[in-house]
Formats: C-alpha cells, sequence, structure tokens
C-alpha cells in the first residue's frame, strides 16, 4: 500500500463502535461484541491495538486487516475445526454464533521467544525448565526451535489485567475448565497450528506461536472464535532470513506485533505505568506490517475500504440486525 493511503487511513481510524441496534455489548482489548436474542454475536474488530495485555492506541486499517485475514483463515480450516464464523458483512465485522466462551486460552509455541516478563523465554532466562506444565531441556537458545510445539495455557484476564501462564493441572483445579474441555481444545489447537505451519511455510513464514480462543455453541460443540493466526494472535518470521540473522545474533525478520512491543520495550514500558506516546511514523510502520503480513500470507493484495467507518458499519449491519 502507497504511504499516502497510509496516512489517510490515521483519520478512519475504527476506535469504538457505538451500535446498539444490535444488541448487547460487550467490549474486549481489540473487539467490541455485541448479542442477539436469537443467538448470533456481531463482533466489530476495531483498530485498537494491544500489547502487554494493555490498549495503547490505533492503527489505521488494522481491524479491516484483522477481519479479513481471520476471516481467511476461518474458511482455510473449516475442515480441520469447527469454527463460529456465518458471514462478513462489512469490513470490520464477522457474524457469528453465539457462543459459551472457554475460561482458558490455548497458546502454542514452537520456539522459545519473546519479550513480555511472562515469556517462555524470560521464565527460561531466569531459570525455569517447566513451563505450563511442559519440561524444558537445558541448552535452548534464543530464537531457537523448542524440541517439538507446545501447549502453554493462560487464564483470561479482565481487560486491564494480564493473563497468567497456567498448566492443564491448575486450570482443571481451579474449576476453570474440565479435563475433557481441556483437552478437546487442546487436540483442536495442535491441529489448527499443524495446519497453519504448512500453510505459513508455503508462503516463506515461520508460524512461531499462537493463541486460539474455543467456545461452546447452545448444542454443546466446541467450536474455534474471535481469530485465527493473524498479527495479533501469533507471530511470524520470514524463514529466508531467519538462520543468517540468528547466525549473527540479530533478532528475527518479523511483521506481527512485535516490532511495536520491541519499540515500547526500547521505551522503558512492558505493560506497567505510563503508556509512551505512540509517533505516527511508527503507527504506520506498524499497520504496514500487519497488511504485508495478510497479503504475504492470503497471496493476494490487501485493498482497504476508504469510507468513513461509522456511517458505513450502520448501513451494513442494520440488515443484519434482525435477519436470522
Amino acid at each position: 500500500m502507497d504511504l499516502a493511503t497510509l496516512r489517510q487511513g490515521l483519520g478512519l481510524t475504527v476506535e469504538d463502535s457505538s451500535l446498539d441496534f444490535l444488541g448487547d455489548k460487550y467490549q474486549g482489548k481489540v473487539r467490541d461484541n455485541y448479542s442477539t436474542r436469537d443467538g448470533r454475536r456481531f463482533i466489530i474488530v476495531t483498530d485498537r491495538i494491544s500489547a502487554f495485555d494493555r490498549v495503547l492506541g490505533t492503527l489505521p486499517f488494522k481491524g479491516q486487516v484483522l477481519n479479513s485475514l481471520a476471516a481467511w483463515w476461518f474458511n482455510e480450516t473449516k475442515d480441520v475445526v469447527p469454527n463460529h464464523l456465518l458471514g462478513v458483512p462489512d469490513p470490520n465485522a464477522m457474524e457469528c454464533i453465539e457462543c459459551e466462551t472457554l475460561k482458558a486460552e490455548m497458546i502454542v509455541r514452537a520456539y522459545l521467544t519473546g519479550v513480555s516478563s511472562t515469556s517462555i523465554l524470560t521464565a527460561y532466562r531466569a531459570g525455569a525448565r517447566e513451563f505450563c506444565g511442559n519440561s524444558l531441556p537445558d541448552g535452548l537458545e534464543e530464537h531457537g526451535p523448542l524440541p517439538k510445539p507446545i501447549l502453554t495455557p493462560t487464564t483470561k484476564a479482565p481487560q486491564g489485567e494480564h493473563d497468567e501462564n497456567v498448566s492443564r493441572e491448575e486450570l482443571i483445579g481451579r474449576q476453570l475448565v474440565t479435563a475433557k474441555q481441556f483437552d478437546a481444545a487442546a487436540e483442536y489447537a495442535m491441529a489448527l497450528f499443524a495446519h497453519g505451519q504448512k500453510v505459513c511455510a508455503a508462503r516463506g513464514l515461520i508460524l512461531v506461536d499462537t493463541k486460539y480462543e474455543f467456545g461452546f455453541t447452545k448444542d454443546g460443540r466446541l467450536v474455534v472464535i474471535d481469530e485465527i493466526h493473524t498479527p495479533d494472535s501469533s507471530r511470524f518470521w520470514f524463514a529466508k532470513s531467519y538462520a543468517e540473522r540468528r547466525q549473527k545474533g540479530q533478532s528475527p525478520e518479523s511483521f506481527d506485533k512485535e516490532y511495536l512491543r520491541r519499540w515500547l520495550s526500547e521505551q522503558g514500558y512492558r505493560g506497567e505505568g505510563p503508556i509512551p506516546t505512540i509517533p505516527d511514523e511508527v503507527r504506520l510502520e506498524s499497520a504496514r506490517r500487519y497488511i504485508e503480513a495478510c497479503d504475504t500470507i492470503r497471496g493476494s493484495t490487501f485493498a482497504p475500504n476508504l469510507e468513513a467507518p461509522g456511517p458505513r458499519l450502520s448501513k451494513n449491519l442494520k440488515p443484519r440486525a434482525h435477519a436470522s
């Protein structure tokens, strides 16, 4: 995308939505959710950016990019794991089956990396050789592969609080999930990750780690919800430069929100205290990386919608509000 269009997007960001005609609203870090009385959920993917479990501001076109890429992945993986998607009525919105959310997030990791205080790399450097119930051998290297992909679940913290790394046994012991629920979600998560690795490898990418959320439909079916393999939920590295950069002691080349996390870390911010003001140039570069991720993974060029988002959302979603 040319820089002029990207700059135009700075004035078209969706920071919040007020679409009461859709139903009862619940606001997450990035998504605004509306529940209808007939068992549907409308998810408005805003342009809010979160890192370190904090909302930090907005990025141009981020919501459109995430929404289109998540929908692409839901269609790509529907024969691997069932999902909640019904349709995409607007560039920033999904229409979905209403689900009861599983009270745990399933994180799958294939590499020893991360910059947050709760990352597997931080724990390993501190001497931990068990992480979320997984045994880790000595001798692992920063940004190097784990012996095999592992599941490292977290709790689902309220907005503004931090998710907590936990094991299967801890989740079950706290009665957040049952053993049957956890094992079913774990099986789905590993299947999604294996499929995602294959798709990404074919595009010259390494799927490093990712987060999945699951929910239960009214008839008790477990389905994947929210998003799959987007730059918000996943870490991607470029395969062609990975070995050379590791050999030079450099961080792998990436286009996920690790770029913004690194910038914040350089300012001394890791999730605590006042949030630094993010310059427009950093916002634009972060947005460019989101778009590059979308284009690379899907193999097609992202075309942004340049209409004013508020009126457009109302125009596109009102006809769907009472349709069933």
